[in-house]
């Protein structure tokens, strides 16, 4: 049954879902759908990213719950690594969030890398479209957590959230160059344990080298697992200036995606590699003719 813009503007979480693995999954006629919807909010996005074991996931249950407690709407995207095999998500979001899974303002949705460098998705950008198209006040998407290379969140959200945790100097050193030039807010996870001040301090003087040091970018101590600290954090998103400009250039390396994806169908490299070895047997190979006889076909 084809989904109309209507189940996706109403807000129906079926629906919704269901677009999504369209989506996902690149299913014909994923494409009418996205030119039919129209964005009903547009700069609601938080992005919520920091190294691996940092406790993103626990930071995203609290914020959800002050979201519920405010009356609001929100959608969360957990972006997780991929299976090997099936390049499903790994883990679960029903693990993690499992008493918001059912509640009618939480729509919650696992999302696999497939192997995306920049810790999100690769269709992340259509996907948002879609959600921004529902009746959500917010969209939270929680990334991987690979690294240095996330950073696709900087041009997405509204909203940067880098979160870490007191131990993590090592890791805050190899991010000098990535998730820390990225951040609107920066949250130190597990502040009840030793030196949590001590490295709060620390990142609040790296803060100082930043181009736009006179930012007022906030350094916060959570305790992820008991709320301590959430209530200043959801304050912080609900007051931050929200952005005046597109994702320009996440938009268009996506399209540019895209018209790669369509002008090279019909391409196929079993092909190519046919072709390659007949004209390296007949004693006439040449890569350019090769590449010109495919892109003249």
């Amino acid at each position: 049954m084809a989904i109309h813009p209507t189940d996706i503007s109403s807000g129906n979480f079926r629906s919704v879902a269901r677009a999504i693995s369209l989506i996902e999954n690149e299913v014909g006629g994923y494409e009418t759908l996205l030119e039919s919807i129209k964005p009903i909010h547009t700069n609601n996005i938080i992005g919520i990213t920091g190294p691996p074991g940092a406790g993103k996931s626990t930071i995203v249950d609290q914020l959800i719950r002050k979201f519920v407690e405010n009356g609001k709407r929100v959608a969360v995207l957990c972006v997780d690594p991929s299976s090997p095999f099936n390049l499903g998500a790994l883990l679960g979001d029903r693990i993690r969030m499992s008493q918001w899974y059912n509640h009618p303002d939480v729509f919650i949705r696992s999302l696999a890398s497939r192997a995306s460098l920049g810790g999100l998705h690769p269709s992340i950008v259509e996907i948002v479209l879609l959600l921004q198209s529902a009746p959500f006040d917010y969209i939270l998407i929680e990334t991987v957590g690979v690294g240095q290379s996330e950073i696709d969140i900087a041009s997405l959200a509204d909203c940067k959230i880098v979160v870490l945790v007191p131990e993590g100097g090592d890791e805050i050193q190899s991010m000098k160059s990535g998730l820390m030039e990225i951040a609107d807010l920066f949250v130190i996870n597990k502040a009840d344990r030793p030196d949590a001040n001590k490295f709060a301090t620390i990142v609040e003087a790296m803060l100082h080298n930043r181009i736009d040091a006179e930012s007022n970018i906030q350094v916060i101590k959570v305790v992820g697992t008991t709320g301590f600290g959430i209530d200043k954090v959801y304050d912080t998103i609900k007051n931050n200036p929200q952005s005046n400009h597109a994702p320009v250039a996440l938009m268009a390396e996506r399209a540019y995606q895209l018209i790669q994806k369509e002008r090279m169908k019909g391409i196929n490299k079993a092909e190519l590699k046919a072709a390659i070895t007949d004209a390296l047997t007949k004693g006439n190979f040449n890569l350019i003719n090769i590449v010109k006889a495919y892109r003249n076909s």
